[in-house]
């Protein structure tokens, strides 16, 4: 009982502690570092990625896993790392909250959703419900956390002759008060099932997009969890992860009037929004109702695009926990602290499935997928 305690407070710590956001300061419309009539408000990127309404952050885990030890842990010493709050990269990973398999034990949420997007490497989850799996490379796992659920995510390193590189985006979708207390739920998006819509330039030259959630063109992704403000067209929400080749150019389509559009530069030498320069590793707001045009450098270029229409709801988040005030936050705690959500039904709070195992979900009603 003392490590979860731990955990939680360390957890608590790791996700911004508590702040408050009014629904005065989400639908202010006027953005700082004005650049031009459709690009604004460019900042650096850290660890934790700033995000806009109805998103609350967006966390870039990148990780360079050596061979595994026989045991889905690192081959390598542990010496010297902060375990059971590694965040610091070390010879080009971390350990994050796991103590002999990398990734994040049994913990608590409510209020929203995660989103999460594994570009390569596998995640094995767990979660009190009594689901789980293990997805990746290119598989995403949306999970309404409502009125509360446990998870834990690990990360296994499968191989043992060769290295296991990670790569995931982890998004927090904000939930509308009316929802924030419904039955949690968790949902897979195959990677072979998400669309990818591509593109050539009058030069050849292509631009691929994964449609993860929203629309282009013809091209819809699957249905999302459905008490998602993403479940309801009108929120115009959408993550779309784009890959263009060295010198590729490629016009993003317009969005609603009124829509959050923030566009993430992670990866390539240069890139330019509509002439502006966005340095590597920095953020962008574009105007959601404008075509914008995309333009790589020299390297392949990749930018992460999230939008949605805000909820224009107070937020009050204390580490796990995201509602509308800090009453229903004291409340969220209480009520873990007596309930646990539902328990843990795995002999591990840093529970990983066995190493023989492919991907497959395996749901709260007896479900299962499973993939080759």
């Amino acid at each position: 009982m003392s490590n979860r305690r731990n955990f939680i407070q360390k957890f608590a710590a790791l996700t911004s502690g508590a702040f408050f956001a009014s629904k005065a300061a989400f639908s202010a419309s006027k953005l700082e570092n004005e650049l031009g009539p459709t690009v604004s408000n460019i900042k650096p990127l850290g660890f934790q990625w700033e995000t806009r309404d109805p998103f609350l952050f967006c966390v870039h885990h990148e990780d360079a896993y050596p061979k595994g030890n026989g045991q889905m842990g690192p081959a390598a010493s542990l010496e010297g790392r902060h375990m059971g709050q590694d965040f610091i990269v070390k010879d080009g990973w971390r350990m994050y909250h796991g103590m002999k398999i990398p990734g994040f034990p049994g913990h608590p949420h409510r209020g929203f959703e995660t989103i999460t997007v594994v570009r390569e490497g596998m995640v094995d989850h767990s979660d009190s419900l009594g689901a789980a799996g293990r997805y990746g490379n290119g598989d995403v796992q949306w999970m309404t956390a409502g009125k509360g659920v446990q998870h834990s995510e690990m990360f296994p390193l499968l191989s043992d002759e060769k290295d296991n590189p990670m790569e995931l985006f982890q998004i927090w979708l904000n939930l509308p008060k009316a929802n924030k207390m419904v039955e949690p739920h968790f949902k897979m998006l195959w990677g072979e099932d998400i669309p990818k819509y591509e593109h050539a330039d009058q030069k050849g030259l292509a631009t691929k997009v994964e449609v993860i959630v929203g629309q282009i063109e013809r091209h819809k992704a699957p249905a999302p969890p459905p008490d998602s403000w993403a479940a309801n067209a009108i929120n115009d929400v959408a993550i779309w992860n784009i890959e263009m080749e060295p010198g590729a150019s490629w016009v993003l389509p317009k969005a609603n009037a009124g829509v959050n559009r923030r566009v993430y530069f992670f990866n390539g030498d240069t890139f330019k929004i509509d002439g502006v320069d966005v340095p590597h590793y920095h953020s962008a707001d574009v105007l959601a109702n404008a075509h914008v045009t995309f333009e790589a450098g020299a390297e392949k270029t990749n930018v992460l695009v999230l939008q949605g229409r805000p909820i224009n709801e107070p937020v009050v988040q204390h580490g796990p926990f995201v509602m509308n005030s800090r009453q229903e936050i004291q409340q969220a705690f209480k009520d873990y602290q007596e309930t646990k959500f539902g328990g843990w039904p795995w002999p591990e709070l840093d529970h990983v499935h066995a190493k023989k195992e492919g991907r497959f979900a395996l749901h709260a009603d007896g479900r299962r997928e499973s993939k080759s």
